[in-house]
């Protein structure tokens, strides 16, 4: 923590929008974080709190969030609000016009006055029509990714990615995505070391491995799954060592192998064997985040009938080597 600038120390002034059908963990789990960095700071060092967190009303002091939980402000957002880091939660209530209006109208007046703006899952809706975001790269939630692009044609959307920076604005993939967020600008404000013992704290991975695909590929799978397939997709997730063969398959599924694949092609829109490799894959890049992890041992223990074999699949899909991949991200 002794790496606060002038800034820091005079506490950076973080504010938080809230709004009518903000999903409250989009707003809690952030502000959690910057708090818990706070009383780090008092406790361990005597420090002033680095972090002044303020909720700012986009149209009033009390709102409700849409699982019905009540808040109450500190203050309103308006001409007057001045804030280092401004954090858009995602939610219901911002993917209405009106909110998207009233937040566009004031981000395009006064976004200039914050040092960054950062959007937590599909709180980028209510910046992207200010048109701040054209050009940038941006994420959001997996499930909006395809809606937002075809709204926003000028952003540049990654649909994988659990958060991005692009200059000033940062933006977040679903959810608890807006605590990996946070803990990044944490870590860029007060170092790694700082941002490591709040995500301790917090029982989280300081950066998690992967992106938003190794969460969203098994469950979106397994919400298009037909009753005859659903409990297959389930047994094929926790059997990736196995012998997961289209003739396998079929045989659990008490189909005939030209059955199978055509109507697990109609169900999923692929084939099974690319199913399997995804699932291979996410699985075995999630392995090797870990220390002491060996490579060969990973490829036979999610099915891959050699290390070479695996390599290839794994560069093809992810763009680097497993070695490559450990290297970088490892916990």
């Amino acid at each position: 923590m002794r790496r606060l600038a002038a800034r820091a120390r005079s506490g950076i002034h973080v504010g938080i929008l809230g709004y009518d059908g903000v999903t409250a963990l989009d707003l809690v789990g952030p502000a959690d974080a910057f708090s818990i960095a706070n009383e780090i700071s008092r406790a361990s060092e005597g420090e002033a709190p680095p972090y002044r967190i303020t909720v700012l009303g986009l149209a009033g002091l009390r709102f409700a969030a849409e699982s019905g939980l009540r808040f109450e402000a500190h203050a309103v957002l308006d001409a007057s609000t001045a804030v280092d880091t401004l954090i858009i939660p995602g939610g219901s209530g911002l993917r209405e016009e009106a909110a998207q209006a009233h937040i566009g109208t004031w981000l395009r007046e006064h976004a200039q006055r914050s040092r960054r703006i950062a959007c937590v899952c599909t709180g980028i809706y209510g910046v992207a029509p200010s048109g701040l975001l054209d050009g940038r790269r941006v994420t959001t939630h997996w499930r909006f990714a395809r809606d937002l692009a075809q709204r926003f044609p000028k952003l540049i959307v990654d649909e994988d990615a659990l958060y991005l920076r692009d200059g000033p604005y940062y933006s977040s993939a679903g959810i608890t995505a807006g605590i990996d967020l946070a803990l990044a600008l944490i870590e860029e404000d007060l170092g790694p070391r700082a941002a490591l013992t709040v995500a301790r704290e917090l029982v989280v991975y300081l950066k998690r491995p992967g992106g938003q695909a190794q969460y969203s590929e098994p469950l979106r799978m397994q919400a298009l799954a037909t009753h005859r397939f659903a409990d297959l997709v389930t047994w094929i997730v926790r059997h990736l060592d196995q012998d997961l063969s289209v003739e396998s398959l079929a045989a659990k599924a008490n189909l005939s192998p030209r059955q199978f694949s055509r109507r697990f092609v109609e169900t999923f829109g692929c084939t099974p064997a690319r199913y399997v490799e995804q699932l291979r894959l996410s699985e075995a890049r999630r392995m090797l985040s870990h220390d002491g992890v060996n490579i060969q041992r990973t490829a036979a223990a999610v099915g891959f009938a050699s290390t070479d074999v695996f390599r290839r699949a794994f560069e093809r899909r992810f763009g680097l080597s497993p070695g490559e991949y450990r290297l970088r991200f490892r916990c």
